[in-house]
């Protein structure tokens, strides 16, 4: 847990991650987790896992834009990332952060720009989910997504199981119908709204896996269990075999490189997967957050850049 917060803290140090980023693409060892800086490399890390029989949901990454210009310029991105999946007739939608979309800004303005790419993917027949973030923008978050939902009726949303209000809202969200992408939960949130330890929040999750199962039995939920817990899987594929699910009533979400030895698993049980494709130059935060999550990615790191040193010393010389 040490290694974890320290982690997470050098997370929101700019002069860290600004380090880290001059090396990580160029190096290499970002791209374990990271499908590249720009749509193209995503696009064609997306094709990659399509093939496999994978969906997925790109990512552009980055947060908390405070102009409406940049808000703006974010949603043209989001809407072109529609339109390439779409044109390369690739399986999977995006996923969409609305402190990208001016959220910090205007919480009119979020809701607008993200209804504009609800109606496009519409158009396309294609479906888009809204990341969730700190417990700040639940509320809100909550509000936009049942604005677009009733709307568009092509919004996923994901939710928490850290935070002891999340049986609260999937309650009230149930009558919408929705995809819900449930994760354990990656910001720091004090014990007053979230669970702390792990063995608490292993146990909400699948409880809270249990309760959206049961509704992809009774129609009322699309469940997207998003876990690299092979613990959280295990559970989700019991519940599924206990209700009798068709392949069509949930899903399995992890994210690009993490867990690829599950991931495979899974795939092979017959479950669909869609992979959580992250892109954009402003990756190294999220890529230390996917450190901190775990301390084998951590040594997975080490390891590239020790080799990366022993290959560049012949060359000192020069």
């Amino acid at each position: 847990m040490l290694v974890r917060n320290f982690i997470f803290w050098l997370s929101t140090k700019r002069s860290v991650t600004d380090s880290i980023a001059r090396r990580g693409m160029k190096h290499g060892f970002a791209r374990r987790f990271v499908a590249g800086e720009t749509l193209a490399e995503a696009l064609t890390a997306s094709e990659e896992l399509c093939r496999q029989g994978r969906s997925v949901s790109l990512n552009h990454l980055g947060e908390n834009v405070t102009t409406e210009a940049a808000a703006h310029e974010v949603c043209a991105g989001y809407i072109q990332m529609i339109e390439q999946m779409h044109s390369k007739n690739l399986a999977g939608n995006i996923s969409i952060k609305l402190t990208q979309l001016g959220l910090d800004r205007s919480k009119d303005l979020c809701a607008a720009l993200s209804r504009s790419i609800a109606k496009r993917a519409k158009e396309l027949h294609r479906t888009i989910e809204m990341d969730m973030e700190g417990s700040a923008y639940t509320d809100v978050t909550l509000d936009i997504f049942e604005t677009v939902q009733r709307e568009s009726g092509n919004a996923g949303l994901a939710v928490q199981a850290y935070l002891h209000r999340t049986e609260r809202d999937l309650l009230r969200l149930a009558p919408l119908k929705p995809k819900v992408r449930l994760v354990k939960g990656a910001y720091r949130e004090p014990k007053k709204i979230a669970l702390q330890g792990k063995a608490s929040v292993d146990a909400n999750f699948k409880r809270l896996t249990t309760m959206l199962l049961d509704g992809a039995a009774r129609g009322t939920f699309l469940p997207a269990i998003a876990s690299h817990d092979p613990m959280m899987v295990g559970h989700a594929q019991a519940e599924i075999s206990r209700l009798k699910l068709a392949k069509n009533q949930y899903e399995f979400q992890m994210i690009y490189g993490i867990r690829r030895d599950l991931q495979q698993e899974v795939h092979a049980a017959g479950h669909t997967l869609q992979v959580y494709v992250p892109f954009g130059t402003d990756w190294c935060p999220y890529f230390m957050r996917r450190l901190s999550e775990r301390p084998a990615n951590c040594w997975f790191v080490l390891r590239s850049l020790l080799a990366e040193s022993s290959q560049a010393r012949p060359h000192a010389a020069w």
